[in-house]
């Protein structure tokens, strides 16, 4: 049995009064459904046990399409983890020119003044569930299930590399250009950005 590792640390002080949760809809209920790609995204960390020690990953999920959009990884959760993972998403052109909304939880890296201010110089608007509950951010742990479920627990990493590509060509080579999907009438998902995305 694997080991488990807490990737959601609250910080107490950091102020996130602010910050709504705008992944609900007008009855109060979830609502992780977009039309236009790159508009509403949501976020998440996990981590991946290896010989080397904890790997992290953190990825940005769009919601119209359910493309992995942006992804990093490090041996550790700070905050520039995330900021790297948006930051892929950004300059390959996933975020809406208009700006875009980002759901997460309330992990100590995602609530960091740094990370604020990062996604306010990005036109990024910040959305946050309820603390400890995981259905508030339901699509993000979905492809966690998908990685660790198809790929992750085939294998025993020896070292960082070794889950660094492994992790890679899951999303890139199969996850994002060649896994059907059922809520795209299993069509790949790069190919569904292309069929919403105007021309």
């Amino acid at each position: 049995m694997r080991a488990w590792k807490n990737t959601t640390v609250n910080d107490p002080a950091a102020r996130t009064e602010h910050i709504n949760n705008h992944m609900l809809d007008s009855h109060g209920k979830r609502d992780f459904i977009a039309t236009v790609p790159g508009t509403r995204l949501v976020g998440d960390i996990t981590y991946l046990k290896t010989g080397s020690g904890w790997l992290y990953l953190a990825t940005v999920i769009d919601l119209a399409t359910r493309m992995v959009v942006g992804w990093s990884m490090d041996s550790n959760m700070r905050t520039p983890l995330i900021i790297n993972a948006l930051a892929m998403a950004r300059d390959h052109g996933r975020l809406h020119p208009e700006g875009a909304i980002f759901h997460s939880d309330r992990g100590s890296q995602y609530t960091s003044g740094e990370f604020q201010t990062w996604c306010a110089g990005n036109k990024i608007t910040q959305s946050m569930g309820v603390t400890g509950v995981c259905w508030d951010n339901a699509v993000a742990e979905n492809f966690f299930s998908h990685l660790k479920t198809e790929m992750y627990h085939h294998y025993d990493f020896k070292n960082h590399l070794s889950a660094r590509t492994a992790v890679m060509d899951y999303i890139e080579g199969w996850y994002n250009r060649r896994r059907p999907h059922s809520n795209n009438q299993g069509l790949d998902l790069t190919r569904v950005w292309w069929t919403l995305t105007p021309a």
